[in-house]
C-alpha cells in the first residue's frame, strides 16, 4: 500500500502540469508513465494476493481480478466495473509504449487518479474489517 500511496502522490503532483509542458518533458513523461505503472501493478498485486488468500476462483487475466474483487465485495461493485479498463491501460503502459495516446494518458493523470485512490481506501477499509 506504500507503494501504491507513493505513485500516487508523484502523479497527483504531475497533474498539475498542462498537456502541452507534459509531453514536451520527457523525463516528467516517462515519470508519469512510470508511476502509471507501478500504481496498476500494486493494485493488481493486493487484488491477485487478497483473491488468492480468501480462495476466490482464480482471475483468468488482470482484468479478471478487479471483476473477482467486486463479485466477492472487497470492492462495491460499481465500482469494480468504473474500474474496468485499468489493466489494459496497464499493458498499453507496458508492451506498446511507443504507441501511446498522450491524450489518453493525460486523461487517466487528470480524471481517473481518484479511482486509484478510491480503491485504495476500499482495500484499507476491507483490510481494517477482517482484522
Amino acid at each position: 500500500m506504500r507503494k501504491l500511496d507513493k505513485a500516487l502522490q508523484i502523479l497527483q503532483q504531475s497533474s498539475k502540469v498542462p498537456f502541452g509542458e507534459l509531453i514536451d518533458n520527457d523525463v516528467l513523461l516517462s515519470a508519469v508513465e512510470r508511476n502509471f505503472q507501478v500504481a496498476i501493478e500494486c493494485i493488481l498485486d493486493i487484488g491477485n494476493h487478497l483473491i488468492a488468500e480468501k480462495g476466490f476462483e482464480s482471475p483468468d487475466d488482470n482484468e479478471d481480478i478487479i471483476r473477482i474483487l467486486g463479485q466477492e465485495k472487497i470492492i462495491p461493485s460499481d465500482f469494480a466495473e468504473a474500474m474496468k479498463g485499468i489493466a489494459g491501460f496497464r499493458n498499453i503502459l507496458v508492451h506498446e509504449y511507443t504507441k501511446i495516446d498522450y491524450a489518453l494518458l493525460y486523461n487517466f493523470l487528470t480524471q481517473r487518479l481518484d479511482g486509484l485512490r478510491e480503491f485504495a481506501k476500499h482495500i484499507s477499509a476491507y483490510i481494517e474489517k477482517e482484522s
